[in-house]
């Protein structure tokens, strides 16, 4: 009896989300860690695969280092395994499906590295209700809610309105500021109360009070957030949220000018051919770590690290080969001498 082989030519491209996750893993995780979980499973369908930490990074554009927070949160709770070798260095991930919580606490984010902002105080604390009644019988803060929906085109929720409160009467937003914020955030496609209060809290540490202020700061960051994509040959489009996160780090953590940015980004575009912000970031984070100010660091820099190349390349003597044409033994002619006889003859 011959046996028959079945082909499947029509494979669906997707991959499978359990709802369980969804509902009982994803709402206390990390952003970032939910994206590193379903990263493992869209490739889980090519499984088995190899793959690098750092192609990871590069993929979902973050560190490293964040890639490792994640695979140990998500073993923390249960959801992979992971397998090291005899020199205790990531080797393997399982995926586990799974399993309902049943009020189990999920795992605590070990090492991650929260934003440089001010941390909300306790709403609860600052934020009685019988303060919130208060402040919702204010004709500016009525008009405020009001404004706020028609930006979100959706009725608020008791959080939303809480949050809404807390950057009116904690961070001394005026309601025209407020505003301003809703407006920002909704023209970069963000309608998220999580995000809203991420750049609420943002512009509180800049001290930002006003809002031409904040209109100049966005300007400001802006155009050089488009410089900056412009230098990674990048156009078409505008950056996205880690992308942000990162130009933030080399233009506020690190202080660099916009000069030495570009210069990062050129040599990435040069040495990858990609438009890599993992690559640019190790540059700058490297001549970070060298206390680099001006490109003139740079250019001291980049002389040290050529002598020390030319210093460890061997040394060749520099002797010349013989050839059949010094082989042999030179004659040496009078040219005065054969003259005077051509002419007497």
């Amino acid at each position: 009896m011959n046996m028959i082989t079945l082909h499947d030519a029509s494979r669906t491209e997707a991959t499978f989300l359990s709802n369980i996750f969804i509902d009982e893993y994803m709402p206390e995780a990390n952003g970032e860690f939910v994206k590193v979980y379903i990263y493992l499973l869209r490739i889980l369908g090519n499984a088995p695969v190899s793959f690098s930490l750092e192609q990871m990074a590069d993929q979902l554009l973050c560190t490293e280092g964040d890639i490792l927070r994640a695979l140990k949160y998500w073993s923390k709770a249960g959801l992979i395994a992971l397998e090291e070798n005899e020199d205790h260095q990531l080797s393997g991930i399982s995926i586990i499906p799974p399993k309902p919580l049943s009020h189990k606490e999920m795992p605590k984010e070990q090492g991650e590295e929260k934003p440089s902002v001010p941390q909300a105080p306790d709403k609860n604390k600052s934020l009685t209700p019988a303060r919130i009644q208060e402040l919702k019988q204010n004709e500016e803060i009525i008009q405020l809610l009001y404004i706020a929906e028609q930006y979100l085109g959706k009725t608020l929720s008791p959080t939303e309105i809480q949050k809404l409160l807390f950057f009116y009467d904690e961070l001394h937003f005026s309601a025209d500021l407020i505003e301003y914020l809703i407006e920002y955030c909704v023209s970069h496609s963000h309608k998220s109360i999580r995000y809203i209060e991420k750049v609420a809290l943002a512009w509180s540490e800049e001290k930002i009070t006003t809002v031409q202020m904040a209109k100049e700061a966005s300007s400001r960051y802006n155009k050089e957030y488009f410089t900056i994509l412009k230098a990674l040959g990048i156009s078409g489009r505008n950056p996205v949220d880690t992308e942000i996160a990162i130009m933030d780090t080399w233009i506020k953590e690190y202080g660099f000018s916009m000069d030495i940015i570009q210069e990062a980004c050129s040599r990435t575009v040069l040495q990858t051919g990609q438009s890599s912000f993992q690559y640019a970031d190790k540059i700058l984070t490297g001549w970070k770590n060298k206390n680099v100010k001006s490109k003139n660091d740079i250019a001291v820099l980049d002389a040290e690290h050529k002598k020390r190349r030319l210093d460890r390349a061997p040394r060749r003597q520099s002797t010349s080969a013989p050839n059949r044409f010094n082989n042999f033994q030179q004659r040496d002619y009078d040219f005065d001498e054969y003259e005077k006889r051509l002419l007497n003859k």
